[in-house]
């Protein structure tokens, strides 16, 4: 049935749906503050709910798909409790930077079928797993951020205990 898949993405409660739609309701710049305080309830900005919050406010659901799509603050896919941004700079990939990525791939069971993303969030959404092309820390390369953190000189073999730290289990 068409839509279904979407109809099954949300997960928000109407009535705290509500509420945040009030909250912001004579507010300047609502649209952003809506989506922004619809993806921290979420973690993400379901495209179901956009389409609730359209009828409930009366702006298009193209508007609000143009906001949530054009700001890169926003996701329109689950993201991950913890986000780790692995660096693809020069320097990085020249000192093994892809190796990263690739034991990355492999320590959080991304399938191969995925691996191409820009962006993965792991099946328990415990990681979401993006590639940047330079985090200004090229003296440290290859360096990957866990959260704001950012871990230098990696390599695959210290990877996982960084992820320790970060609720993961080696399974």
């Amino acid at each position: 049935m068409p839509g279904e898949k979407e109809r099954k993405e949300q997960t928000m409660d109407e009535r705290k749906l509500d509420k945040i739609i009030e909250q912001y309701e004579e507010v300047p710049g609502r649209v952003l503050l809506t989506l922004e305080a619809i993806q921290e309830e979420e973690g993400y900005v379901p495209k179901e709910i956009m389409r609730d919050v359209s009828e409930k406010i009366g702006v298009p659901f193209s508007q609000l798909y143009s906001v949530a799509t054009f700001y890169a603050a926003f996701s329109l896919k689950p993201r991950g409790k913890h986000i780790i941004t692995v660096c693809e700079g020069t320097s990085c990939h020249v000192r093994g930077g892809p190796r990263l990525r690739a034991a990355l791939l492999d320590l959080l069971k991304i399938a191969p079928d995925e691996r191409h993303e820009k962006s993965i969030t792991t099946d328990d959404r415990l990681f979401t797993l993006e590639a940047t092309r330079c985090l200004g820390c090229c003296s440290l390369a290859p360096v990957m951020m866990i959260d704001g953190n950012i871990y230098g000189y990696l390599t695959p073999k210290k990877i996982p205990e960084i992820l320790k730290q970060y609720e993961w289990e080696d399974k």
